[in-house]
């Protein structure tokens, strides 16, 4: 007996994050004896769905199949906790040496705004071409995470193409390198490729490159696209301005408003009666202030050509930190709702395999006492 005329409802539960694309979750109409039927006047939820012939051997194999799946997306999603933990240390202890990097420069500026500074990293020149630093991951079955951060590109560039300006993509990470590859109309300067830890010397490439191509004139402005990890349950597609660095030494979103993280809610995972569980804290980045009468021994020119391309660097890291953070917690959840689901529909699986198996029990029953009957 084939399993062909099994009719199968798939769909999600809603995720946390709303980027769970990974579902098991299924609704097998019942098991229906030939005698049944269902009266008009009181139609079930699968009157006009095909009954379920399925073999108990087919129904034993997917059930199998299902517990399986369940096993893999539980390992799944254990690794990712045990990786975004690593990866929200890494964010949270990161901001600080960026905060306190922003006031240096910001203080440095209000030290010099009587003097004529020419640092090539801060010259505000008219656009005509902006290069965009698409920042996505390297695996899949993280839900949404991948589509969310490509769609802001994919949006970033109309708004482009309407202002009538050229634009060159940066692109970091497996996922959006497939994506531009697959799409030759998009002009593409550097495909870089991501890691399970983002370290300095990778954040540093990227800033070089971005360094040559607005020092060199190739572009006047410098966008970088990433998803702002926000906590476990949240992440956001940014746009930062990159280059040219904002006076104050903030980095700005492309209205202009301010996006440095001072105050931050601190998911942690820990481990309750053999669950994973969440505790949530409020972070707050401290800075020291700096006198007034502060007083240079160098001449500021080579201060702020120190700083600035320092600051460029942490700025890149911190994305991609940021960037790893999202996706791990993304992949976590989608195979958190993956397992729920396969245990849902093994439970109904279950269900229509002890119906199917009784009816058959029955049946056979119901000939042997037919058969004494007759004789």
């Amino acid at each position: 007996m084939s399993c062909s005329n099994l009719t199968m409802w798939v769909s999600s539960k809603p995720s946390l994050s709303d980027t769970s694309s990974l579902s098991f979750r299924s609704f097998i109409s019942p098991f229906q004896l030939p005698s049944q039927s269902s009266t008009p006047g009181n139609p079930s939820r699968s009157s006009s769905v095909t009954p379920v012939h399925c073999g108990l051997r087919e129904l034993r194999d997917r059930i199998d199949s299902v517990k399986n799946t369940q096993k893999i997306t539980e390992a799944m999603k254990l690794v990712a906790a045990a990786k975004v933990r690593r990866a929200q240390e890494a964010v949270v202890n990161g901001r600080p040496f960026s905060e306190s990097l922003v006031e240096v420069l910001y203080n440095i500026n209000e030290q010099l705004q009587t003097e004529d500074i020419d640092a090539p990293l801060t010259n505000v020149r008219p656009v005509k071409k902006v290069a965009l630093v698409v920042v996505t991951g390297d695996r899949g079955l993280c839900g949404g995470f991948n589509n969310a951060i490509i769609k802001k590109a994919e949006a970033r560039i109309a708004e482009l193409k309407q202002l009538g300006l050229d634009y060159t993509i940066i692109s970091v990470g497996k996922k959006g390198n497939s994506y531009f590859i697959r799409r030759p109309y998009i002009p593409v300067d550097r495909f870089l490729d991501g890691s399970s830890l983002p370290t300095a010397k990778e954040a540093q490439a990227i800033a070089d490159d971005v360094f040559s191509l607005f020092v060199s004139e190739e572009v006047d402005k410098v966008e970088l696209l990433y998803t702002k990890f926000v906590s476990l349950v949240k992440s956001d597609p940014v746009i930062h301005t990159l280059l040219p660095l904002s006076p104050k030494g903030e980095i700005c979103d492309v209205n202009g408003v301010c996006v440095d993280a001072a105050e931050d809610e601190f998911f942690r995972l820990t481990t309750r009666e053999g669950k994973l569980t969440v505790e949530r804290e409020v972070m707050r980045t401290e800075t020291a202030d700096f006198s007034p009468i502060l007083q240079f021994e160098q001449d500021p020119v080579q201060i702020l050509d120190a700083l600035l391309p320092l600051y460029l660097n942490s700025q890149v890291l911190r994305a991609l930190q940021e960037s790893l953070a999202s996706e791990l917690a993304a992949r976590m959840s989608a195979m958190s709702n993956a397992t729920d689901n396969a245990q849902e529909l093994k439970k109904t699986l279950s269900i229509v395999y002890n119906r199917q198996r009784q009816a058959k029990i029955t049946g056979e029953i119901l000939e042997i006492v037919a058969g004494a009957n007759a004789l």
